[in-house]
C-alpha cells in the first residue's frame, strides 16, 4: 500500500494526484473514494487537474469524460478505459492499494 494523503486533506470534491510509476488520481466523491490512472487515455493530461461531476470525471484538455467506478469514458473523444485502483482509508490516512494487492497480475 502507499500512502496517499489524510482524508482530511482531501474535501469531497476535490482530487489528488499521486505520482508513481503510473501516476495515480484519487478523487473524493461525498465521502466516496476512487482511483484511477491519472492519464487520460485520448491524450497526456491529468485527470485529476479535471472537472469532477458526481462519479464522473472530465479531461480538462479534450473534455473526455471517464466514469470514476468503472474507468470507463463516457464520451469521445476517448475511446479506451483509464485503469481503477481500490483504496482504504486506515487511521485516517488514504491508501492505494498497488495492483498486486487487487489481484492483478
Amino acid at each position: 500500500m502507499i500512502a496517499v494523503c489524510r482524508l482530511d486533506d482531501l474535501p469531497p470534491g476535490e482530487a489528488v494526484r499521486l505520482l508513481a510509476d503510473v501516476p495515480v488520481a484519487v478523487f473524493n466523491v461525498d465521502g466516496e473514494l476512487y482511483a484511477i490512472d491519472d492519464t487520460c487515455s485520448h491524450q497526456d493530461a491529468s485527470l485529476a487537474e479535471g472537472y469532477l461531476e458526481g462519479c464522473f470525471v472530465e479531461c480538462p484538455l479534450h473534455a473526455a469524460s471517464f466514469d470514476l467506478r468503472t474507468g470507463r469514458p463516457t464520451c469521445l473523444p476517448a475511446k479506451k478505459p483509464v485503469r481503477t485502483h481500490r483504496v482504504s482509508v486506515a487511521d485516517g490516512v488514504i491508501y492505494l492499494h498497488r495492483p498486486a494487492e487487487q489481484g492483478v497480475a
